[in-house]
Order: structure tokens, then sequence, then C-alpha cells
């Protein structure tokens, strides 16, 4: 390697230190480490370690030891999956002689565990239970660049910013709070080149989807007087009241979803220019539909002047909402069942429909990852997307592209042929 590594010193200026990795990597390669050219998840998270001031002879720095770790460790969400993470990766980090590793959302690692031989090797690097190993501290590295982007990654050999780490592969993929979308922590399999494999990605990322999975089962039920409105890709909401299943007609459910988008109320025309495309529409009919509504559901939970719900609802759009604005798409995307109501022509929930959807769509193109992208262009609602398909088949590994980009030319096509019609 050449000297121009040691010539990063956190004193150095962003753009200059880049330009020196940048010369150092093309010294790497030429010297033949490095087949491939620089990633653009890799460039982009040197250029975020430079800025950092991340040094390319740094060792990390334990944060917890001793009975902080433990304590901290016990009491972390992630300590109800480390029974499933050694079921699906104890064995295959042993006999590979590989580690398996799990960070909290701060990047610290909090188990490291694996062959003998290959946790000695690391803990020479410090990695190690109680270490930060996020991306500002060590540069490009899996499991700190996966937290940062709050996404699965890979990272090969000359890949990572820290020089001593460079003959080390590894692939993390981040876990959630599947409830909330918190992002918890990230699991990350680390070793030598046994790993450089596109599957090691695709297998610590179904490791993580499993982790969330079980977390659901695991978490406690809501509570039994909750009131729970699921609405998403359903022409007639669903609405759980005390443990009792309500199928909503079309209208309750329009006037359901905005009541609790609107915890504060509203009034009767509010309510009239929230649902009627048609102005001349009374308020004797509203004023039927919600007397209707209040049978249904009973005097206490709906409420008059204003028109509001005595309890508090988790809507599953809301939840979906939420996750998303903590940047958590996979979670967001894995609640999303489909469009708001989608055949409701109600001016309000036309708008949250396609104000939802349109922050989901933007989020998973903006993610680029081919399993979340094939999630949205194999729905109903997104088979007919063209800026989805363009951009799968343009992270789709390439056996996998051809029948993506057919699909684009068809739907390409198709849409020319609409722009002439008109």
């Amino acid at each position: 390697m050449t000297d121009a590594w040691v010539a990063l010193e956190a004193g150095a200026d962003p753009v200059e230190r880049l330009g020196e990795l940048r010369r150092a990597h093309e010294v790497f390669t030429s010297a033949g480490r490095l087949e491939r050219p620089v990633r653009s998840v890799v460039g982009e998270s040197w250029r975020r370690s430079a800025r950092a001031h991340v040094s390319p002879e740094s060792t990390a720095r334990v944060e917890l030891t001793d009975a902080d770790l433990g304590s901290y460790r016990h009491e972390h969400p992630l300590a109800r999956v480390m029974p499933l993470f050694r079921e699906l990766m104890g064995t295959f980090a042993s006999d590979g002689e590989h580690l398996l590793a799990v960070c909290d959302a701060q990047c610290r690692l909090l188990w490291v565990e694996g062959h003998p031989g290959t946790r000695r090797r690391a803990g020479r690097l410090n990695f190690v239970p109680g270490a930060r190993w996020s991306e500002s501290a060590m540069g490009t590295n899996a499991p700190g660049t996966a937290v940062a982007l709050d996404r699965p990654v890979q990272v090969f050999a000359a890949e990572h910013f820290s020089r001593p780490v460079q003959p080390w592969t590894c692939a993390a993929a981040p876990v959630h709070d599947p409830r909330t979308g918190r992002l918890l922590g990230a699991v990350d399999i680390t070793g030598g080149d046994g790993l450089a494999h596109p599957h090691s990605l695709a297998f610590v990322q179904a490791v993580a989807r499993a982790a969330e999975s079980q977390l659901a089962l695991l978490s406690p039920p809501p509570h039994a007087s909750a009131v729970q409105l699921c609405a998403l890709g359903r022409d007639e909401a669903l609405l759980v009241v005390d443990g009792r299943k309500l199928r909503l007609s079309r209208r309750h459910s329009e006037i359901l979803v905005l009541l609790a988008r609107h915890p504060e109320g509203l009034t009767g025309d509010e309510l009239l220019i929230a649902l009627y495309e048609d102005e001349s529409v009374t308020p004797v009919t509203l004023r039927a539909e919600l007397s209707r509504l209040r049978r249904l559901l009973g005097p206490a939970l709906l409420l008059s002047r204003p028109y509001r719900l005595a309890s508090p609802v988790d809507t599953d759009f809301d939840t979906v909402a939420r996750r998303l604005a903590s940047g958590a798409t996979t979670a967001a995307m894995s609640g999303y069942a489909g469009p708001l109501l989608p055949v409701s022509q109600a001016p309000e929930v036309v708008r949250l429909r396609r104000r939802l959807e349109d922050q989901l769509r933007a989020a998973v193109i903006a993610r680029a990852d081919p399993g979340l992208l094939g999630d949205w262009a194999y729905s109903p609602w997104g088979e007919d997307d063209l800026a989805v398909w363009q951009t799968l088949a343009s992270v789709l590994p390439e056996d996998q592209r051809p029948a993506a980009l057919t699909r684009v030319r068809e739907l390409d096509t198709w849409q020319r042929g609409r722009a002439w019609d008109r």
C-alpha cells in the first residue's frame, strides 16, 4: 500500500483527503489487489469518512466494558433475537472461519462470536464487543455503513477506508423495531475472501428480516381496549374495537380515516369539504351517515361538537408514515399493504393516499435496493410504474436483468402511445 494512506491525517482538508484516498486507491487497484471499479456506495462512504476526518490507520475505540456492556446488552431489544442469530448464522460463521457480529444503532458492537482464530485476529483490530465501528469513527465498513444508510451493505477488502481492515470482507443489514420502524442496530457477517460472494449480502439481509419477524411475534399484543384501523390496500376498512372486528362501509371507512387523522376533531363543514366532491351534498346527508356510524361504534367512541374519536386510534397508514419519517424504508415497505382506500374519491382521502404513496415510492427508488424495488414493481399498484422498473433494471445483477428490461420497454412503448393519443 502506498504512503498516500499515511498522509490522510485528521487535520487535513476533507477534499484533499479524498483526493489522496482516490490516488491511493488507484495505486492499490493497479497492484492487482482490487479488480472491480469503485462502487458508488463505497465512493460516497469514502467522502463521508474523509469529511469526518477518519484516519486510514485508525483503531476502534472501546466504549462499553465489563458490567456496563453486560447490562446494556441484557436490556437491548436485539438480545431477544440473539438465539435466532446464533441458530441461523452460528454454524456458518464457525465452519467458515467467519464472525457473527451484532451492533446497536450507534454502531457499538454488542456481540462478536464465531471461529476462535478469527476472533483473535479481529481482536487485534478492536473488532470486539463494546467497540464503536460507526462510519464516522472507522470509515467505510459494512456494519457502520449499513447503519449510516439504513440499508444492507457489503464491503470487500480494499473498499474499507481503514487500511488494517482491508484483508477482511463483511456484509451487514439493519434491523428495525417492527412496530415503530425505529432502527435498532445491524447484524453482520465478517471474514475473509470466502464472504466475497453476493450471496453473503442476501443471506445477512434474510437474517435481518427474520429477526424483525421474530421481534414482531415477541412484542406484546396491543391493549385489549385499543382501537385499530386498517385501511391500506382495502376498499372497506377494518376496525378493531375492544377485540371486536368491524368491516366498515366505504363512506364510514372514509370518515374513520379522517377522524383518526385529526384527533382534535372536525366540524361538520370540515367533514363535508373533506368527504364530498359534490358541493350540493347537504349537512343532513352527513349527519345521517354519522348517526349510522355512531350506532355501529357506540356513543362512547364517536363524539360530536366537533366530531372526534374518544380513544386514540392505531392506524396502519400512520405506522408506515412514522417509519418513513425515521428513514426506515424497509420497515415502512413491510407495513404497506397497498394504497389508502384505493377506490375512494373523497378529496382529503385522495390527498392522503397520494402523499403517502409518493413518499414511500420516492424512498424506495432512492434506496435502490433490488428487494424493495421488486416488491413495489411486482405489486398491483406498482406493476405499471416505469421509473421503478427502470431503477430495478439498473441495480439487478446482469443475469437477472432481461425480464426487467423487457418490462421497461413495454411500459415505455405504452406510455409513448398514450402521449401520442392525446
